[in-house]
């Protein structure tokens, strides 16, 4: 990274140093890893430690950047300080960038400002747009699911997106299996194939595996990436001692809280450490290779506060493979039970 009289400079060896993945049957490759803007980029963080942390990713070959409309705190902040740094910093480098958003969860009081009518996803996006400062994101996604909304009409917002050039691909955020099955075919018969699924996957939440949703994800030709690899620091070694100042865990907007972080919790993470450090890496970059063990994952989507933190997980792709008595031992300590020990 090099800042020359406030103008940025990327470094040219970005592209050599990170691996990219094909998004399904699409013609998009992605970063492996890809940064998230969900926590440390809102009015309450330093404006210019999220600066750095933009920066420092994409000199390491990130070129992926992920915002919802809600994201901050407050909401829509995350977008806002994103646009400054893009157009401050970044304008030259737009075309190397894939930058995404989402609508669905609760992003102000009203009928309007929440779940997945047309109106609310076609309104947020065009205030996303404005918030950022550009005419177009490459992904919008459907950040969940609406039990009273059809999944055609949700569907038909993402296409309209697409089909008025403000977004280049849809996706879709938290959808379960048959969710997923249907919003493809709706998306599909639109024209407007679903390029992409964002689920929570880790460790620690295996609900895509055990939902059958990887297996659907194959068969539709959908892309995934994979949010809070590492269960929001619970698998890494910042909570293995306890909960440190200035911790997500710590803050009081935050959605980790203490009551998450449980002794049994912790033991298996300390468990698996030990089986991090054998492999000669953090447990950090041991829980995002262990999600990328899967074909079907396209990218882990990381959260950071710190360039440090992006620095230690995008040396994930340094060492991604696992023998299976690796494999076998994580899955033992996943299935003990530590209660009482």
């Amino acid at each position: 990274m090099k800042e020359t009289k406030g103008k940025y400079i990327p470094s040219d060896k970005r592209y050599a140093e990170m691996k990219y993945n094909r998004c399904g049957r699409s013609g998009l490759k992605l970063p492996a890893i890809s940064l998230g803007l969900w926590h440390n980029f809102g009015d309450v963080d330093d404006f210019e430690v999220s600066r750095k942390m933009i920066m420092k990713a994409f000199d390491l070959g990130i070129t992926h950047f992920d915002l919802a409309n809600n994201y901050g705190p407050g909401p829509g902040s995350a977008e806002i300080n994103f646009g400054r740094i893009l157009n401050s910093d970044f304008s030259a480098h737009r075309e190397d960038m894939v930058i995404s958003t989402k609508a669905g969860y609760t992003m102000r009081q009203g009928p309007y400002g929440d779940w997945g009518s047309r109106k609310y996803l076609l309104d947020s996006l065009d205030q996303s747009l404005k918030r950022m400062k550009i005419d177009h994101v490459d992904i919008f996604y459907h950040h969940r699911p609406d039990p009273e909304t059809l999944i055609e009409e949700t569907m038909s917002a993402l296409e309209h997106a697409v089909r008025r050039g403000k977004a280049i691909y849809a996706g879709i955020s938290n959808y379960k299996s048959r969710e997923t099955a249907v919003a493809s075919k709706t998306l599909r018969s639109l024209g407007v194939p679903c390029l992409i699924h964002q689920p929570c996957y880790s460790m620690f939440n295996r609900w895509v595996e055990d939902d059958g949703l990887l297996d659907v994800l194959d068969t539709e030709g959908i892309g995934c990436i994979a949010f809070s690899p590492l269960a929001q620091g619970l698998l890494s070694d910042k909570y293995l001692k306890g909960v440190p100042e200035g911790s997500r865990a710590s803050k009081p907007h935050g959605f980790l809280k203490k009551a998450n972080i449980t002794e049994d919790k912790m033991m298996r993470a300390r468990a698996l450490n030990a089986v991090a450090k054998e492999r000669g890496q953090t447990l950090a970059q041991m829980a995002i290779a262990w999600v990328m063990r899967r074909k079907t994952v396209t990218s882990a989507l990381i959260g950071a506060s710190s360039v440090k933190q992006i620095e230690d997980c995008v040396a994930t792709i340094e060492k991604p493979d696992f023998s299976a008595d690796e494999l076998s031992g994580i899955e033992n300590i996943l299935a003990a039970s530590f209660q009482g020990k």
